[in-house]
């Protein structure tokens, strides 16, 4: 199987240039781009599996290139973001941006965060209904967990947001939208109610959660 083809967008010379050196050498295909309109061309021109995208372009704003790529692509999306739950990152993630890396980022944080993501891509099967959490199995089609587990029309909702999207961060807004409705955005403590029933009736240690994580500030993943 051929390697993934990365798209790596960003104005730093020295970044584009190690970024290119180091996934060759990885055996994926790289093309790079210096500012948001390259960015556009070259992903329309060359479909990319995945793009790396800084959010500091000197043309057009980073939450620009992920709303014009979002409308004609699902393509994953990793930012490199100046600071940890900054604004601009949340913003991404919203947009549909698929995870973060804070600058400066370690090379090998980085090449883990797109392993990571070319994988769940290459092996992404919307079909795929049952999982583990802990002790238990979760059936998402028949609505059973193993155990005797019971849960609330909510809880599923928001465990099914998550389980259908393994190891991507998920924002606390695309939960909050897709759970209870653009009208309840700025109600995070719905979400660390919820998360923390889920966490009681699935984690084998609730209070050291193995599967259903918080990034604070930011949102949530499911990590298989």
């Amino acid at each position: 199987m051929s390697q993934a083809r990365i798209l790596v967008v960003d104005d730093e010379p020295q970044i584009l240039r190690a970024l290119r050196i180091n996934l060759l050498a990885r055996d994926y295909e790289v093309a790079v781009a210096a500012d948001g309109g390259e960015a556009l061309r070259q992903a329309a021109d060359w479909h990319p599996d995945l793009v790396v995208l800084d959010l500091g372009l000197p043309d057009l704003d980073g939450v620009e290139v992920i709303h014009g790529l979002r409308g004609w692509t699902s393509v994953p999306i990793l930012v490199l973001s100046g600071r940890t739950a900054s604004q601009d990152t949340i913003d991404a993630l919203d947009a549909g941006a698929d995870d973060y890396v804070t600058k400066p980022f370690r090379l090998d944080e980085l090449l883990a965060r797109i392993r990571a993501i070319t994988r769940r891509s290459a092996a992404h099967d919307p079909g795929s209904a049952r999982v583990l959490i802990g002790d238990h199995e979760v059936d998402l089609s028949g609505k059973t967990i193993t155990g005797g587990v019971r849960l609330t029309p909510t809880e599923w909702h928001l465990l099914e947001i998550l389980v259908r999207n393994p190891g991507k961060l998920v924002s606390q807004r695309q939960l909050l939208t897709q759970v209870w409705g653009p009208s309840y955005v700025k109600e995070t403590n719905y979400l660390r109610q919820y998360m923390a029933q889920l966490r009681r009736k699935l984690e084998r240690d609730p209070a050291n959660p193995a599967h259903l994580i918080t990034e604070p500030g930011m949102g949530y993943r499911f990590t298989p």
